[in-house]
């Protein structure tokens, strides 16, 4: 007895048509016809009456069907469990990262991941967040560290790892060092910079400007957290970061809350609905490094 055999009598008795479910195996009648024969032939009883127009089962092929779905089903397991297998000895991670992302949390789980699974192939590229979102939808990336306004960027699942409000920084001296309490029509009234659209931080700025009808001057782009701030330290312009962004520069920027922008930047790591163990396993890495990160910062 064959597994194949087993899969041709599970897809005549779901077809109850001998024509269809040579289709739905991709094999000829005559081969499905075949194989359903020698197997009647092993277990000495006939598993389908013929003599109509369809199909039907015998009584010996109701006993058998529930028994021909659990060999497959167990052998479905077994190909599984060893793919999974051979996906953290010897497979391959390609993960993806925001442009300018100087997390330590990141690196972190990749050194994990590496350490728990150093027969897998490890790369790391950076882009722009909706270009990478763009890769792990089509498959060149297998997860990646995006900046969103959402949780979940279209069509794929996310683990929200870090979940920031945004701020605006700028020296000491500057016009608007003196008050507590800023809003966007503050920091519109000068030249902004800021990340480039397509970032998660760029998202939630233009989104909460269009909520309140102001038109910010973004005068500098750029995808590092360290251009924006040595152009606000410069006095070009106030930069937009996010709160741990602007944390790292309290020796020559004020920064203080955007009041009236309730909405998070958001970092996360995307992956496809349907992903690789090694995927799986890297994702439980980030969220365990990142949580552990949090729990250092406070």
């Amino acid at each position: 007895m064959e597994l194949r055999q087993l899969e041709y009598f599970v897809a005549v008795a779901d077809e109850r048509n001998f024509t269809r479910a040579a289709e739905r195996v991709h094999i000829s009648q005559s081969g499905v016809s075949a194989q359903i024969r020698r197997l009647e032939r092993e277990l000495g009883a006939e598993l389908f009456d013929r003599s109509a127009r369809v199909v039907t089962l015998t009584v010996a092929g109701k006993a058998v069907l529930e028994h021909a779905r659990t060999a497959l089903a167990a052998a479905g397991a077994v190909s599984r469990v060893a793919g999974e297998v051979t996906d953290l000895v010897r497979g391959r991670l390609t993960v993806g990262m925001v442009a300018g992302c100087t997390l330590a949390p990141l690196f972190d789980a990749l050194a994990a991941f590496h350490r728990a699974h150093p027969g897998v192939e490890v790369s790391l590229l950076e882009d722009r967040s909706d270009r990478l979102a763009d890769d792990v939808r089509s498959g060149a990336l297998d997860v990646a560290l995006v900046g969103t306004a959402d949780d979940a960027p279209e069509g794929l699942e996310a683990q929200v790892v870090v979940r920031e409000r945004l701020v605006v920084a700028f020296p000491p001296g500057h016009p608007l060092a003196g008050r507590s309490r800023l809003g966007l029509r503050d920091v519109v009234a000068h030249p902004v910079a800021c990340m480039p659209p397509g970032t998660g931080l760029r998202a939630v700025l233009d989104e909460a400007c269009a909520a309140r009808g102001v038109r910010p001057v973004i005068a500098f782009e750029a995808g590092a957290a360290d251009a924006l701030a040595d152009l606000a330290a410069r006095g070009l312009a106030v930069a937009v970061l996010s709160e741990s962004m602007a944390g790292r520069y309290d020796d020559r920027l004020v920064h203080r809350l955007l009041a009236d922008v309730p909405a998070h930047a958001l970092l996360a790591l995307v992956r496809r609905p349907t992903h690789s163990p090694a995927v799986r396993e890297f994702v439980r890495h980030g969220r365990r490094a990142f949580a552990v990160g949090d729990e250092a910062s406070r």
